[in-house]
């Protein structure tokens, strides 16, 4: 039976990295991408740490193994990730400046235990271990990512908006409330 909790220990967050790595574009085939999706940001342990201390990131555990994982970014962060920032600048257009908002930095499951709902579970259990104020969660998805936006529709997200970065790059940016 799985346990979905914060994580709390450094081999929790390792494993969120290896399972990380291996759902990066560089790792899958495009046959891979367009079926099962992919991952873009590539993080360190240490941002990885820091957000976590901030609030903790949301873990699925299947016998104290991690098999999946939603990433807790809070707004202060919005300068810590390169490839992060114009979502940020998108958000705050979006939104107005309102900051009642965590961002899901990132989110998997692994192979063998998607399709179980598991992806459903990270969400709530995020909703629930949101920080006092927060009653947002916002996130963006890569726009040829079909697999990731049908999932994020089908567990109540909508869209904020649509915008192209400035290297061409077509995003969601997407938030449940």
């Amino acid at each position: 039976m799985l346990r979905y909790k914060q994580a709390s220990n450094p081999s929790e967050l390792e494993q969120i990295l290896a399972l990380q790595h291996g759902n990066l574009p560089k790792n899958l085939s495009e046959e891979e991408q367009s079926t099962d999706g992919f991952l873009t940001v590539e993080h360190s342990y240490t941002i990885l740490k820091e957000m976590n201390d901030e609030c903790g990131h949301i873990i699925a555990l299947d016998n104290e193994k991690v098999v999946a994982y939603a990433l807790c970014m809070h707004p202060k962060f919005s300068e810590s990730i390169e490839v992060l920032k114009p979502m940020f600048q998108e958000i705050n257009l979006a939104i107005n400046g309102r900051q009642n908002y965590m961002v899901m930095g990132q989110i998997c499951v692994a192979k063998s235990h998607r399709g179980q709902g598991v992806f459903r579970k990270l969400y709530e259990t995020m909703k629930d271990k949101l920080p006092a104020g927060m009653d947002t969660i916002i996130t963006e998805v890569d726009a040829r990512n079909q697999r990731s936006l049908n999932a994020h529709k089908a567990v109540g997200f909508t869209i904020l908006k649509r915008y192209t970065d400035e290297n061409g790059k077509q995003w969601a940016l997407i938030q449940l409330q």
